[in-house]
C-alpha cells in the first residue's frame, strides 16, 4: 500500500477505505481502521461494528456503482497480511468473473489503466453518498 497512489473511497472517525492498486478485480477496495490495529484480533469489539458497517456500505455501493452482483469480502490474519494494519478486503463481483475456477490463482492481481482507478473511485463515493 505504501508508495501507491491512493484512491480514496470513504473516511470517518473510525474507518478508511481506499481502491487496492493491485485489484483481483477492478474496484476491490480495502477498509482500514482509523486506529492502528495489526489485526482483526486487536481490534476492540466497540471498534467492529463500525469497522463492518462500512464494509457493509462499501459492498452494496458496489453494486450501485459497478454492476457488481456481489461481492467477496475477507481479511488475512499473519499469514499473508502484507502489510501489518488491519485490512478487509471488499472485492466485487459477477457471475461468470471465474474468480475461483480450477486452474486460476485466486490472487492474481490486475492493473488500472489511466484514469480508470480515479473513475472507478469516484462512482463509489458517489453511491456512498446516495
Amino acid at each position: 500500500m505504501a508508495g501507491h497512489e491512493h484512491h480514496a473511497v470513504y473516511r470517518d472517525e473510525h474507518a478508511v477505505a481506499f481502491l487496492d492498486h493491485a485489484p483481483v478485480m477492478k474496484g476491490h477496495t480495502l477498509v482500514v481502521t482509523a486506529a492502528h490495529y495489526e489485526t482483526i484480533e486487536d481490534v476492540p469489539e466497540d471498534e467492529l461494528r463500525p469497522l463492518f458497517s462500512v464494509v457493509k456500505r462499501v459492498s452494496a455501493a458496489m453494486g450501485r456503482a459497478l454492476g457488481a452482483e456481489g461481492s467477496l469480502v475477507l481479511t488475512n490474519t499473519r499469514i499473508s497480511q502484507s502489510v501489518a494494519h488491519v485490512h478487509i478486503h471488499v472485492v466485487p463481483r459477477r457471475q461468470g468473473d471465474k474468480l475461483f475456477s480450477p486452474g486460476r490463482t485466486l490472487w492474481m492481481r490486475q492493473r488500472y489503466a489511466d484514469g480508470e482507478a480515479a473513475e472507478i473511485a469516484s462512482k463509489l463515493r458517489a453511491a456512498l453518498d446516495s
